[in-house]
């Protein structure tokens, strides 16, 4: 499966020197390394230091969006259904320094509070089978694009303007489907729910969606506008229904559902509701909007909803298996081309994972192959890495040598600077 993987982006380079590099980065990122980056994967995979591989990110002629529509066809081809899923989500990476691409004081989730970070926004396709991602898109903001100097020392095009999160979502989306893409629904948190422009684009293309939005939100009902939280207060206890948002680590994942009618008279045709999720032991309250081209049952919607914490998993297991956070990389080509290559090898596993559970009859003794322990079976089983006691010296000495440059370098313009 790993030879059909690389089969499928070979055409992608134009030499055989950077498609063997990536071909390492992707063994690299599927390891079972504590920390991945150019250096670690280079001793890892045996070569002598790690500028081939930072060639490969940096220099070396590739698409890296060719790629990602090979990732995406990929994904869909085995984890396709029609009634599919597609997922937006931002997530940030914490950085040192200002001069990493995109790189400013924020807010990430990741962190729970403002600090210095990267924010990026990806699109994961979700079915029954399983869920990776398919497409991404650095966040810049506007201390990025209103510093054209700034744009040009990370490699970032001069044609590129500023966007907001959602305008980013809207586009990955948009692309998605034109390129063919069969999905049902898509689904997002507050920050996407909130965006008139990206369900407009959902309502033209006659796309579903159960967006997020907060309780201060007011929407339109047929006999005013309300914040939903006010419109939750006003229902009789019989409209509540109880229903599973998805299974869990610990079982089924049951809330108090309620949906009502809003929008009343809107264009394009269509049915528009505000679904409300009551938490059954907190009595915690979450609002979404929702669209569909038909009439749609409470469930079909409520699975939608409980969808969206796919999104989160997939940020798990591909920052904690195949490396997506971890790149130490600065310019904008080199940071799509590692996002890249990371949610590819994390496609793999998933992809191997849900071959696997059709394969084989799910036993009564032990749970179906996880994305883990296929990282587990396949880094321990197919991947060999180098060990001979002379690499991995020579990388030593490589990196002793390396940072003793270095620190030169640095010492030495420092000592231009001063006074």
């Amino acid at each position: 499966m790993f030879d059909e993987l690389m089969g499928r982006i070979a055409g992608r380079f134009g030499r055989v020197e950077p498609r063997r590099g990536a071909e390492k980065l992707l063994l690299g990122l599927m390891s079972e390394l504590p920390r991945k980056n150019c250096w670690t994967i280079a001793e890892y995979v045996g070569d002598p230091s790690p500028d081939r591989l930072q060639h490969v990110l940096a220099r070396a002629v590739w698409d890296a969006d060719a790629v990602r529509d090979d990732l995406r066809d990929y994904v869909v081809e085995h984890l396709g259904e029609t009634d599919a899923v597609l997922i937006v989500d931002e997530t940030g990476d914490v950085k040192k320094g200002s001069h990493t691409v995109g790189t400013q004081r924020q807010y990430t989730g990741t962190a729970g509070r403002i600090e210095n970070s990267q924010v990026a926004v990806y699109l994961t396709y979700a079915t029954t089978a399983g869920h990776a991602f398919v497409d991404r898109a650095l966040y810049l903001p506007k201390s990025w694009t209103s510093d054209p100097e700034r744009c040009h020392a990370a490699g970032i095009d001069e044609n590129i303007a500023f966007a907001t999160k959602p305008a980013l979502a809207t586009e990955m989306i948009a692309r998605t489907l034109d390129a063919g893409i069969t999905a049902s629904w898509v689904t997002g948190d507050e920050v996407y729910g909130a965006d008139p422009h990206l369900r407009t684009e959902l309502e033209h293309r006659g796309a579903g969606y159960v967006l997020a939005i907060g309780r201060d939100r007011r929407v339109a009902t047929g006999v005013g506008t309300f914040r939903p939280d006010d419109l939750a207060g006003r229902l009789p206890k019989h409209v509540w229904q109880r229903f599973s948002a998805g299974a869990g680590a610990k079982g089924h994942r049951y809330y108090d559902w309620a949906l009502i009618d809003i929008d009343p008279d809107t264009t394009p045709a269509g049915h528009r509701w505000l679904l409300i999720r009551r938490n059954r032991r907190t009595k915690e309250l979450a609002f979404y909007r929702c669209f569909a081209a038909t009439a749609t049952a409470l469930p079909v919607l409520v699975r939608v909803a409980g969808t969206r914490w796919r999104v989160e998993e997939s940020f798990q297991t591909s920052k904690g298996l195949t490396g997506l956070d971890q790149h130490q990389v600065r310019r904008w080509t080199s940071w799509h081309r590692w996002t890249i290559l990371a949610m590819l090898a994390h496609a793999f596993l998933t992809i191997v994972a849900a071959t696997e559970r059709t394969r084989q009859a799910t036993s009564t003794d032990w749970i179906s192959l996880t994305c883990n322990e296929v990282q587990h079976l396949f880094a321990t089983l197919a991947i060999t890495p180098i060990t001979d006691i002379a690499h991995r010296l020579r990388c030593s000495i490589w990196r002793r040598q390396h940072q003793y440059r270095a620190r030169q370098a640095h010492y030495q313009r420092q000592a231009t600077r001063e006074p």
